[in-house]
């Protein structure tokens, strides 16, 4: 048994049929992106609204993860936790299929990957370690970055399919290579994030107007890809429509912390940033965007918005 019309979806002609499972801000967009761009897309994810809102964008349902590898080659996933990584590995291991290729797009540690490509690899199946870069907004539109590690055929063999949801791949060399790649990029995120909204508040409590500041900054030196994506929710203080959660984003400040001990890196900037992302969730903005932060720092400031010095 399988949501929507199935056999509907079938019949019309495709480049192909790629599954993705975990359809959250990032996974839905992966799919609806390849559904745009001519793909039978065959979904699944734990939560039914979720299910539901990839079917109207007309992703097909499957039952279960080893579904969506019973009927796709490829199969992407986007996953929440390295648990829920390796829950679907043994399930998909589980039914005995022949080899498919499996896109890891989280990011976790490369531990929790390697788990993961040892179960899939002795099921018969190739997994790639293929962090993404780029926010939710940015997922929407396919503007992201793809840093892809393991094997290079399969990457090579790809290419064209992530050029229908994305903007660029990127073979980085041995699998975990694309994980570091990640925290690398993620790092720089996470100090400019919370740059982008310390530069926000000091102008605003200088009486400078938030679409001014944004207008400028954006146009000269200090401006960042990081600026333009969430400055423009900090000038309205709206972090409803979050492209990434701060409670999920913890997650990532986690893994980058843990590897830059691992090889003894010190992360002066990074660090420093950490508390307020901590203030953030301890003061309900957990599900909120990133952005978020810049509220943060106008209490710390006491600063109210509508009061110009």
């Amino acid at each position: 048994m399988r949501w929507g019309n199935v056999q509907m979806a079938k019949s019309k002609k495709t480049k192909g049929t790629v599954g993705v499972i975990g359809l959250g801000i990032m996974g839905s967009s992966f799919a609806r992106n390849l559904v745009k761009a001519g793909w039978r897309v065959v979904g699944y994810d734990l939560s039914a609204a979720r299910r539901k809102e990839a079917q109207a964008e007309g992703v097909e349902i499957a039952v279960s993860p080893a579904d969506v590898a019973a009927q796709a080659p490829t199969v992407l996933t986007s996953l929440p936790k390295p648990q829920a990584l390796l829950d679907v590995a043994r399930d998909i291991a589980a039914a005995k299929l022949k080899g498919k290729l499996i896109v890891e797009m989280s990011t976790f540690t490369i531990a929790d990957k390697e788990k993961a490509q040892k179960a899939f690899a002795k099921a018969g199946h190739t997994m790639l370690d293929t962090p993404v870069s780029g926010t939710g907004s940015q997922a929407r539109t396919g503007d992201l970055v793809f840093y892809a590690s393991g094997d290079t055929a399969t990457i090579r063999k790809l290419k064209p399919m992530f050029g229908d949801f994305g903007r660029k791949v990127y073979d980085v060399g041995a699998f975990g290579n694309g994980s570091k790649m990640k925290y690398v990029a993620n790092l720089l995120v996470a100090i400019n994030n919370v740059a982008s909204a310390e530069a926000m508040v000091l102008g605003m409590k200088a009486g400078l107007p938030a679409q001014a500041i944004f207008d400028l900054i954006s146009a000269g030196a200090g401006n960042s890809r990081v600026f333009e994506l969430r400055a423009p929710m900090m000038v309205k203080g709206n972090y409803d429509d979050a492209t990434m959660k701060i409670d999920i984003w913890d997650k990532d400040m986690q893994v980058i912390g843990d590897y830059a001990k691992k090889i003894k890196v010190k992360t002066p900037m990074f660090d420093a940033s950490k508390p307020i992302y901590l203030k953030a969730m301890q003061s309900g903005l957990g599900a909120k965007d990133t952005a978020a932060v810049c509220a943060v720092l106008e209490k710390m400031a006491k600063f109210k918005r509508g009061k110009a010095r």
